[in-house]
């Protein structure tokens, strides 16, 4: 198995969106690494101490190649201003995202179940 090589095409720096813009070719990577990991290995060489988001993965045809797409960001508290909530989530191991999603899911239950609650007690005593 060859070694993953890290080949920057691009570096943009969004000054609206207070981001960097990377895409890089990672050579010999098709179907032999995670969007996790990918983010990982641009951290460690170019971004140590900063958020680094994986945004798009491809594979190019015929070839173990992948063309890949990340924002980095100063902090994780300003990628979650600017990015949808699910971009932040599938960096997170399956089963804390997991667990944060059943955490919120059964919050949301029992505030529903209180506000039943509260309006059989308002429309009881109106009656």
């Amino acid at each position: 198995m060859a070694a993953v090589e890290l080949v920057k095409l691009d570096d943009r720096d969004n000054l609206l969106l207070e981001r960097r813009e990377l895409t890089v070719l990672l050579k010999n990577a098709a179907g032999r690494i995670k969007k996790s990991e990918a983010a990982a290995l641009v951290a460690t060489q170019h971004y140590t101490g900063k958020a680094v988001l994986p945004i798009s993965m491809t594979c190019l045809k015929g070839k173990s190649d992948v063309l890949a797409t990340f924002y980095v960001y100063e902090d994780e508290k300003t990628a979650k201003d600017y990015l949808p909530r699910y971009m932040t989530l599938r960096t997170l191991p399956k089963d804390e995202r997991k667990k944060i999603l059943a955490e919120e899911k059964a919050a949301k239950l029992k505030a529903k179940q209180a506000l039943a609650g509260q309006t059989r007690g308002q429309s009881r005593s109106k009656r």
